[in-house]
């Protein structure tokens, strides 16, 4: 169990930042997966190759057999199955780590300026995106950039899932039988093999696809309520839109919001070219100066659209 101890501290930060479906999804990789094959499977397969025998002395015939019977071994195919699927939300994890780290750093940025000249806070909140991911609580909010790399990781895994059961189906099928027919070289003839608990392997085999199953159940479940979510939280901003008399039409709002981008990158490319030269001080001063003549521009365009 402690090779999956790296693994089952990654994905428990995951938690904290995913749905309750998701969260679901982690209880049953750990108990009904990550458990059973630790403690049940690998002992089950642990004489795997050394009872696997066939009625022929022919060397080099048991190995081969063998190979035929099982080009993976079920144990590793689970762990390889286990990897892969939960390596789309290690890679949501470090999207998610990136933008916490992002956004405290625009904070810490803002504090700093709006200590350095009490004025300019107003301005710098225009500036400046303000953080709209992360929360108090530290936790992160699924929206935005989030929520599409979390619905691309689950699409990920359900195509991981669908792939890695196909696969088994191809590989062994989902049952094992007592013998194993083997017609290959150098067996001199058609060799009859035997494998070791073929019933209860079948047993625990069967509980493997049966969590795998509920995993890939889960997934959809979770990408549905996903899309069900957005598309009610589209509907109910539209709902909740009212057209007044100071209300700019669509097209002009869009005109006003690129109008804002453009300004907003301008100011910040400046004040990074004056904090280089000049330092605090001379940035402090250049962002008054612009702050007051963006504002200035800003009243009187509104006083011309009312």
């Amino acid at each position: 169990m402690g090779e999956w101890d790296l693994l089952g501290r990654l994905l428990d930060k995951v938690q904290s930042h995913s749905t309750v479906i998701g969260k679901v999804w982690l209880t049953v990789l750990f108990v009904f997966r990550i458990l059973v094959l630790s403690t049940g499977a690998e002992r089950v397969w642990g004489d795997e190759q050394s009872d696997f025998v066939c009625n022929t002395k022919q060397p080099g015939c048991d190995n081969v057999c063998y190979d035929l019977a099982f080009p993976i071994s079920h144990v590793r195919f689970w762990a390889l199955q286990i990897i892969a699927v939960a390596t789309p939300k290690l890679l949501y994890l470090g999207h998610v780590l990136h933008v916490i780290h992002a956004e405290k750093k625009v904070k810490e940025r803002m504090q700093k300026q709006a200590e350095v000249d009490d004025q300019a806070t107003l301005f710098l909140r225009r500036t400046y995106k303000v953080p709209k991911y992360t929360k108090s609580s530290g936790k992160v909010s699924i929206r935005g950039r989030l929520l599409r790399s979390y619905v691309l990781h689950l699409v990920a895994k359900i195509a991981l899932e669908v792939l890695f059961i196909v696969g088994q189906y191809f590989l062994y099928g989902f049952t094992l039988e007592t013998r194993f027919v083997c017609v290959r070289f150098p067996c001199p003839h058609s060799v009859d093999c035997f494998l070791s608990r073929p019933t209860e392997k079948s047993v625990i085999i069967w509980f493997m696809l049966v969590s795998a199953v509920v995993s890939l159940v889960l997934s959809v479940v979770e990408l549905l309520y996903l899309c069900v979510k957005a598309v009610k939280e589209c509907m109910a901003r539209r709902q909740n839109y009212t057209v007044t008399p100071v209300t700019p039409p669509l097209s002009d709002r869009k005109a006003y919001r690129n109008r804002d981008e453009i300004i907003q990158n301008c100011v910040n490319l400046e004040v990074e070219l004056q904090g280089r030269k000049l330092g605090v001080n001379g940035v402090t001063g250049r962002l008054n100066e612009v702050a007051n003549k963006v504002l200035n521009e800003s009243n009187n365009m509104e006083e011309v659209h009312i």
